[in-house]
């Protein structure tokens, strides 16, 4: 490996390339592992018995390579897992539109609920699935929203490393006087929840703020050229997460995988429609139906997630093509097919090595 990417990453993990690759698929996060990146399992939506099972799983297959787990610990979260009650809080209007959804694409009311609506996003649920995390043999905890100073504590304290998704420098020197122990510079351009500065007008920000603390640029990387920007911009590595929707590992409903592989980098847009919280995602009837004149402003978190839940679980379940939909960052646009985790990241340091080279100067 060119020695440019050997970077304070590698260093702080024990990783052989400076790529932390975020998927909800453990089957991807594994690979990633044991491909010599570090895979980081999205577990937010998962219950506290899932996380600890998973997290079991990717014990027992990455031989002690690094890997990790993320976690959604955003403030102001009611304080109980108590559905029936926000319920109560749903306004009219809004259940009347979800309503108006379900009869027009006809998606079947199965009585069950949905990822976003089996549980609350409650200080209760955060403090279980935390508990879970401190429990496990897992090394790293990235936070994708928020970073409370109670939460590092616990983790140092259990022997922990701490990674914070970051959208602007507030939000990065919050994490900081928290502890963390490493930034992902998180641009406009990265899927899911995202803020509204771009990756390079965000990245040496965060870099100059953070003294001696590890950055990752994260949002639009796609490629090596990419991870020699970062590089260029003073980061240490790179957050990826759409690439892995393009994996073999990762067990994607065809219907989904077609829209990614058909999406453009403009094909994306950021919708509150799903949590609250903007949320970047390719476009598609879901994202078009609440941007309409008339359609209802999406509810704060986590009434947004109770509002929607249950329809958009049945969605998937009965598979209403229109409906499906997947989170994705801009650098959708440079995938087109399938392949396997080893073959992204074989890719991606064979041209990432090539233009460091041919630039030929210390990054």
């Amino acid at each position: 490996m060119n020695r440019r990417l050997d970077t304070a990453v590698c260093h702080q993990f024990g990783s052989q390339l400076p790529i932390l690759a975020f998927s909800h698929s453990l089957p991807v996060t594994a690979a990633a592992t044991n491909c010599g990146a570090i895979g980081i399992w999205g577990a937010t939506r998962n219950t506290p018995e899932e996380i600890d099972e998973g997290l079991a799983w990717l014990a027992a297959r990455c031989g002690g390579r690094p890997y990790g787990v993320d976690l959604v610990l955003p403030a102001n979260m009611p304080e109980r897992d108590n559905r029936e009650l926000l319920e109560t809080r749903l306004p009219q209007c809004h259940r009347d539109f979800v309503a108006a959804l379900r009869t027009k694409y006809a998606v079947p009311d199965d009585g069950l609920p949905g990822t976003r609506s089996r549980f609350v996003r409650s200080q209760e649920m955060a403090h279980a699935q935390l508990g879970v995390v401190l429990a496990s043999e897992a090394p790293i905890t990235a936070m994708g929203v928020g970073s409370p100073p109670e939460a590092v504590s616990s983790l140092h304290d259990a022997g922990k490393s701490v990674i914070s998704l970051v959208g602007t420098t507030e939000h990065a020197r919050r994490a900081l006087d928290a502890g963390t122990d490493m930034l992902v510079a998180q641009g406009y351009d990265a899927g899911a929840h995202t803020g509204d500065i771009g990756t390079f007008s965000l990245v040496p920000q965060i870099v100059d703020l953070a003294g001696d603390i590890p950055v990752v640029a994260a949002g639009g990387v796609a490629t090596g050229r990419h991870l020699a920007a970062a590089l260029a911009m003073g980061a240490c590595g790179v957050w990826m997460g759409t690439a892995w929707l393009f994996a073999k590992e990762h067990d994607l409903d065809p219907l989904v995988l077609a829209k990614l592989a058909a999406a453009d980098s403009g094909d994306t847009i950021r919708s509150r429609a799903d949590s609250g919280k903007t949320l970047r995602q390719i476009t598609t009837a879901w994202t078009d139906e609440w941007s309409e004149p008339g359609a209802p402003e999406p509810l704060a978190m986590p009434l947004q997630d109770i509002l929607v839940g249950d329809l958009l679980g049945a969605v998937s379940r009965h598979r209403i093509e229109p409906l499906m939909k997947s989170e994705a960052g801009q650098s959708v646009g440079y995938f087109r097919e399938r392949t396997d985790v080893a073959s992204i990241l074989d890719g991606l340091i064979t041209e990432a090595v090539h233009v460091l080279d041919r630039l030929g100067s210390d990054i």
